[in-house]
């Protein structure tokens, strides 16, 4: 993994309630950087991230509203937060129920920036 990768995932992993936090293509959805916990299965993440911020992204752009800044999923135990950065590639993070979401928020948006 590049210095620039590493660097951007690492400001992620640090929040408090976050599993992991991953650098995937957003057409394929193939794992391009990861910081992980054991029990994470990246490959799963970065897969259903993918699909869901292409199908946003689609019905956004259905509906006139354009392209989608920010993915949130929250379910009974664990968060899903997905940022697009440039080239189509997008941020994700996982993390437990109880993530800030909003740190995490600024720190995928500084990350995605840094890629730029």
């Amino acid at each position: 993994m590049t210095t620039r990768f590493r660097l951007a995932l690492d400001s992620i992993t640090r929040v408090r309630g976050v599993h992991g936090a991953l650098l995937v293509a957003g057409d394929d959805g193939l794992i391009i950087a990861e910081a992980l916990m054991e029990k994470v299965n990246g490959k799963a993440v970065a897969a259903l991230a993918a699909s869901l911020a292409k199908r946003l992204r689609r019905s956004m752009e259905a509906c006139k509203a354009g392209a989608p800044h920010f993915m949130h999923l929250q379910a009974q135990d664990g968060t899903l937060v997905v940022v697009p950065a440039p080239d189509g590639v997008l941020v994700v993070t996982v993390g437990d129920a109880r993530m800030n979401v909003g740190l995490v928020r600024l720190e995928m948006l500084r990350a995605a920036e840094a890629l730029a």
